[in-house]
Order: C-alpha cells, then sequence, then structure tokens
C-alpha cells in the first residue's frame, strides 16, 4: 500500500511538472487597467507582440478602465493564479495608488508576484498649441498667475498623469480645475483639440504629437535630453529642477502563480527587450530600456517597496485637495 501511495504521489509530481513545462497552453489576458492608445497600452502591445512569439501563444491585451487604473488591477489580483492572466502595471497602480485610495481593494505588494519591468517611460510637462507661454519659465509663471482659470487633464486620480501632475502642482504652488478622463489617451484628443490647457504624461504617448506641432512641450522632467525629442528642454535647464520625475510599466501577476510560470514570462520578457525591432520601436518613442539585472522580479519587488514610499509622502495633501 506505501509503495502504491509513493508511486501515485511520483506521478502527481510529474503530472504537475509537466502541465508547468508545458505553459502556457492557451492565450494569455494582458489586462491594461487603461483605454486603448495611452503610454501603458502603447508599451504592452510592443512588448507583447515579442512575448507572444517567444510563448508560442497569443498575449490578449484586455482595457480594463476606471479608478485611475485601480479598477483593472483589482481585477487582475482577484484573477486565477495559473498565469493566464496577467497585468502591465505602473508607477499609478503599484506605486501610488496605496496613497490615493485609503479604501484600495489591493497590495501592490502581497497580492502580486512581480514579473519584470518592461520600461521606463520619462515624464514631459505638456499644453495646448496655442498655450500662450514660449518657454518652461514663462510657463512657470504663466501658471502661477491664472491657476483659478486653468484646466489640467489628467487620466484618473492615481494615475501616472494624475501622480506627476499633483507633484507639479505642489512646486508651483497652483490649484487648477483637475478634468478627469478614462485614459491619458482621451485626455491627450481633449489636449490636442484645445478643450483643456495642460497635462503631465509619458514620453511614450506624446512623441507623434510633438513632432508634429500639435501640443506645445515645456520640459522633461529628466537630467538629459531624450534622443527621441533632443530639442525639448530639461527641466532643470528651464528652471524648474526640483521636477524630476520618471514613470514605469512592468509585468505582475495574481499572488500564487507558480514560480516556473513567471520564470517563463519573465524570460520571454527579457528576450523581447534584447530583440533589436522591439528596442527600436520603444526607444523611438522615449521610452528607456533597463539593463537585465533591472528587469528581474527581485529589483522589480524593489522598485514597488520604494515608489510606495515615495509617493505615499508625495501625494496624501495633494489627492485630499483633489477630492
Amino acid at each position: 500500500m506505501t509503495k502504491r501511495l509513493l508511486l501515485f504521489a511520483t506521478l502527481l509530481g510529474l503530472s504537475a511538472g509537466a502541465a508547468h513545462a508545458a505553459y502556457p497552453e492557451r492565450p494569455i489576458t494582458l489586462i491594461v487597467p487603461f483605454a486603448a492608445g495611452g503610454p501603458t497600452d502603447v508599451v504592452a502591445r510592443i512588448v507583447g507582440d515579442h512575448m507572444s512569439r517567444t510563448l508560442g501563444q497569443q498575449l490578449v491585451v484586455e482595457n480594463v478602465t476606471g479608478a485611475g487604473g485601480t479598477t483593472g488591477t483589482t481585477r487582475a489580483a482577484q484573477a486565477a493564479p495559473d498565469g493566464y492572466t496577467i497585468i502591465m502595471g505602473h508607477m499609478g497602480t503599484h506605486g501610488a495608488a496605496p496613497a490615493v485610495y485609503p479604501n484600495l481593494k489591493y497590495d501592490p505588494l502581497k497580492d502580486f508576484v512581480p514579473i519584470g519591468l518592461a520600461a521606463g517611460t520619462p515624464i514631459l510637462i505638456v499644453a495646448k498649441k496655442n498655450f500662450p507661454a514660449k518657454d518652461l519659465k514663462e510657463f512657470v509663471a504663466y501658471a502661477k498667475a491664472n491657476s483659478e482659470k486653468l484646466n489640467e487633464a489628467h487620466a484618473g486620480v492615481g494615475s501616472v498623469s494624475f501622480t506627476t501632475c499633483s507633484l507639479l502642482n505642489s512646486i508651483l504652488g497652483i490649484k487648477p480645475t483637475r478634468v478627469p478622463y478614462q485614459g491619458t489617451g482621451p485626455a491627450l484628443n481633449d489636449l490636442v483639440g484645445g478643450q483643456v490647457d495642460y497635462m503631465c504624461d509619458q514620453i511614450v504617448n506624446l512623441t507623434p504629437q510633438i513632432q508634429a506641432g500639435s501640443i506645445k512641450a515645456y520640459g522633461i522632467a529628466t537630467e538629459k535630453r531624450s534622443p527621441a525629442l533632443p530639442e525639448v528642454p530639461t527641466t532643470k535647464e528651464g528652471g524648474l529642477p526640483e521636477f524630476q520625475v520618471s514613470a514605469w510599466n512592468a509585468l505582475f501577476a495574481p499572488k500564487g502563480t507558480p514560480k516556473e510560470v513567471v520564470t517563463k514570462l519573465n524570460g520571454a520578457l527579457v528576450k523581447a527587450l534584447d530583440d533589436e525591432t522591439t528596442r527600436k520601436r520603444l526607444l523611438d518613442l522615449g521610452a528607456e530600456i533597463a539593463d537585465r539585472t533591472g528587469r528581474t522580479p527581485e529589483a522589480l519587488e524593489k522598485l514597488v517597496t520604494s515608489e510606495i514610499a515615495r509617493w505615499n509622502k508625495v501625494l496624501r495633501a495633494q489627492t485630499a485637495a483633489a477630492k
């Protein structure tokens, strides 16, 4: 009897190992917690396209919008931990959200398993094309003098655009009317159309509009200018060195996802970011790609921990004022 039980247990172990080895056996849902066309969506589709080829199964992007990305993130946290539902989270959903939403239905650290960092995305201050200021110094002066008349667009409380402009508004000491949208794509559409005055956004989403002259770019919040937009000065060059911030997008799986599955997904992500064509698509949009040491699950866990601490300090007062 004992030998039979041992044999049965061995067979079960082999079966489980074979199941993990066979992963994935069907398409994988990749939740993007923002509208199609936004920066997180763009990064997800570029990276997901190559990962699909490596994994032999399609990564199907599903845009689940609402509540600054937390609606889709909550859905991902509650999904079965089998590797068939993952999420492209970012600075807002996995860094700022705990400070913004006191009743958040997920914990970025406890309810997710990190897969890997997909891309860093520098932040720019942009405005409608007929905004009166000609450079960042004039933008700052105009914003301070006309704060109550300005409309600032963002992709929902807790989103990267909301978070980073919260930092900007705090530095400038201004309180504009903050206009929420169901994603950065719709917000940018209204900026191009002149319905709102300015916003803070990720370079991945802005490069084509800036190059086309559809909007004005006043500064990029990084130490160095971006090769994708070399004509746009840094915020330090423009006289606003305090505004230094860069967003990021990263893959996560629900807590309990088998380590073998996470390893396979991370491997596909690393391979995608090493691919010349994929890298060019991201770099041409202004994204930053971490080296291999920065793409590990362990590195992503450290990043999330540090981001939660950082934004908790910045956002408490701003969020209370926005509600």
